[in-house]
């Protein structure tokens, strides 16, 4: 016989009512949470450890990555900047006639080296032998005249004044036999310094003058040659340090040599900022022509006990730039800074110290803690071809 129980009046019975005629629901509901809890924990575990077995085994399956390995050593690093330029004749003259005339003669070739003072043309001389003679006899006449009046000034029969004249005479008329002399002279038109005839226009027949002279040959030194190239004002300050300059030129094979620095200019000789540079380049057997293209090959900085890597071995990536480095069996990963360039070589500030073994090839297939085998291992860039 079930008893039902009067349901309380006051609220405070109602509430303790209500609690204990659902106690029993809620004691399952709790229960069944909790199991729901314990179930998916279990899971989550579960997931985890196997998530956890595939990573392992993925790694165990993954063969090393093959690569390609460079031992850092100390060298010397320079900084260099290669100019273009061209060669120019130490020294170039327009050989000008100083007399007006027809040329009778020409006794050299475009081609042919010249000594100073050696004979090139000739001028017909005729007109000017007469005016030789002619101020010749004026001398000799007023020399006469003036040793007369000598003798009849002794005597006291002519005047000082007299005297005076004469002489002046004198002076005037050897004046005029130096200068016939001179011009009689410049009909042998000769080199007025060693070279070779670059240019030759002098022909038989032809007219000169003194009011409009025309060259009549160019003459080039080229014992000795400047090598020219314009320098960027960036790069003044470090050119004016140097002495010599290594040169490069294209037509003699790209054969180098060493040139001093002759003269470097104190002012742009354009608009584009560019500061003319002479270098001195001796050329005895004259290998070296005017107008052969060079480069300079200046070097503005020298560090030694420099670490380098090639420039392809290094990888930017989010604003930072590193390498990776092979540590038994695995890849590394270094941030470095880098300097300057010299060819294919980039030098290393910061981030590597000397017998590192840097990856120069596979560096772009790992990962940091990547393994890796070493297919190859160099200690050197000289050389190096990969």
């Amino acid at each position: 016989m079930t008893h039902h129980h009067p349901e309380p009046k006051t609220m405070r019975g109602k509430i303790v009512w209500f609690f204990l005629s659902s106690l029993p629901g809620l004691i399952v509901i709790l229960l069944m949470t909790g199991a729901v809890f314990l179930i998916g924990q279990k899971v989550s575990a579960k997931k985890e450890q196997i998530a956890a077995e595939l990573k392992a085994a993925a790694k165990t399956e993954t063969p090393p990555v093959n690569v390609v390995t460079l031992q850092l050593q100390p060298s010397v690093l320079r900084d260099k900047i290669s100019l273009p330029g061209a060669v120019e004749a130490w020294d170039s003259l327009q050989l000008m006639p100083k007399v007006g005339g027809s040329i009778e003669d020409v006794l050299v070739k475009e081609g042919d080296s010249v000594q100073k003072g050696q004979l090139v043309a000739k001028i017909d001389a005729k007109d000017y032998q007469i005016a030789l003679a002619s101020a010749q006899a004026a001398y000799e006449l007023a020399k006469a005249n003036l040793a007369r009046n000598e003798n009849l000034r002794s005597k006291g029969i002519s005047t000082q004044a007299n005297l005076e004249e004469q002489q002046n005479q004198v002076r005037q008329t050897k004046a005029a036999l130096d200068d016939a002399e001179l011009k009689l002279s410049r009909c042998q038109i000769t080199a007025p310094m060693a070279g070779l005839i670059n240019r030759l226009d002098a022909k038989v027949g032809l007219m000169t003058g003194t009011l409009m002279p025309t060259a009549l040959a160019e003459i080039i030194a080229i014992d000795q040659v400047k090598a020219v190239v314009a320098v960027p004002e960036a790069d003044v300050a470090a050119v004016r340090k140097l002495n010599k300059v290594e040169v490069e030129i294209q037509a003699l094979g790209s054969e180098k040599m060493t040139a001093p620095v002759h003269y470097l200019a104190a002012a742009p000789s354009s608009q584009a900022r560019a500061y003319r540079l002479e270098l001195r380049l001796d050329n005895p057997g004259h290998r070296i022509l005017p107008g052969m293209f060079l480069r300079a090959n200046i070097v503005k900085n020298e560090q030694a006990q420099a670490l380098a890597v090639p420039l392809f071995s290094v990888i930017s990536r989010n604003n930072e730039q590193f390498v990776y480095v092979e540590k038994n069996g695995a890849a590394q990963r270094r941030n470095v800074r880098t300097g300057f360039l010299e060819d294919w070589q980039v030098l290393i500030t910061e981030g590597l110290k000397a017998g590192d073994k840097v990856i120069i090839e596979g560096h772009r297939s790992v990962e940091d803690g990547q393994a890796v085998k070493v297919v190859k291992a160099v200690d050197s860039l000289n050389g190096l071809v990969l």
